[in-house]
């Protein structure tokens, strides 16, 4: 016989009568329950994920965490978009639940205005904190991480020297070898993409080129090679001093270098397979 208000924790958490969780013993999953209302949280309203991104994004961790998930295709064979989350979520392990829902409640609302997710990422952390990874440090975005090694699949030599950089980064050693390595790895992709074996620093007018070719507006491809520019410039001035690395930059160079990648590798995809 079910028990009013019990949560699906293999007994070791109820569902007190004002909404609160009473812990009675060690639990070893986060509930079916909480899972359920978070892909119910991540996939609704406006905010929400998109069947497409939904698909996207947990596939990035499949591939990340060498598993099966249901619904690693769309349109998915789902009735909904909460269903298809939730689906693709129960295939994790606890601690990768964790990592994951945390993660996406960065993605969907990072600045922290939808009120339903800052609640739901607030229930994670206080009554599911056994489950978080204690080793990690650092708060840099592991979405934008993971769904970069994902586009890397089949550039071996550029993942493993962005593996190379975030296994140093999470560390806490060897600064400027970490921001050696990724610029190293964005200026291969791109050789790669161009099919050239030029420097970053020769490139500017060519990624304002490959992006406009491809459908990106002139503004967009000037922001890019702007943007190439001074990150080839602030590599160039660091990487060759380390001494001088400001740690708290390394977190935002990490993320820009996983944005460029990302979207130099979508619109190459998108431009072969129209």
């Amino acid at each position: 016989m079910s028990v009013p208000g019990r949560v699906d924790v293999t007994g070791a958490v109820y569902l007190s009568s004002r909404g609160g969780y009473i812990i009675s013993g060690m639990r070893d999953r986060i509930s079916t329950a909480f899972i359920s209302h978070a892909a119910r949280e991540l996939s609704s309203g406006n905010h929400g994920l998109s069947g497409n991104q939904i698909v996207e994004v947990t596939s990035a961790y499949a591939v990340d965490f060498n598993i099966d998930i249901p619904h690693a295709r769309y349109p998915f064979d789902a009735p909904n978009k909460r269903t298809a989350l939730l689906d693709n979520l129960m295939a994790f392990e606890p601690k990768q639940q964790y990592q994951i829902i945390r993660e996406l409640c960065d993605r969907v609302d990072p600045d922290g205005t939808v009120p339903s997710l800052v609640t739901l990422k607030a229930k994670l952390i206080t009554e599911y904190a056994e489950f978080a990874d204690q080793d990690q440090s650092t708060d840099m975005h592991r979405t934008l991480v993971v769904e970069t090694r994902h586009w890397l699949a089949d550039h071996d030599e550029v993942r493993k020297l962005f593996d190379e950089a975030l296994q140093k980064h999470d560390n806490g050693v060897f600064r400027r070898n970490t921001l050696d390595d990724l610029r190293l790895a964005l200026e291969l992709l791109i050789a790669r993409l161009f099919a050239n074996g030029k420097t970053l620093e020769n490139q500017i007018s060519a990624v304002g080129e490959f992006v406009r070719a491809r459908g990106g507006s002139p503004q967009l491809a000037n922001m890019f090679q702007k943007l190439v520019d001074y990150y080839a410039t602030y590599q160039n001035t660091y990487v060759k001093h380390d001494d001088a690395v400001i740690t708290a930059e390394i977190e935002f160079v990490f993320e820009l270098t996983a944005s460029f990648m990302k979207h130099f590798l979508r619109l190459s995809a998108a431009s072969k397979s129209s």
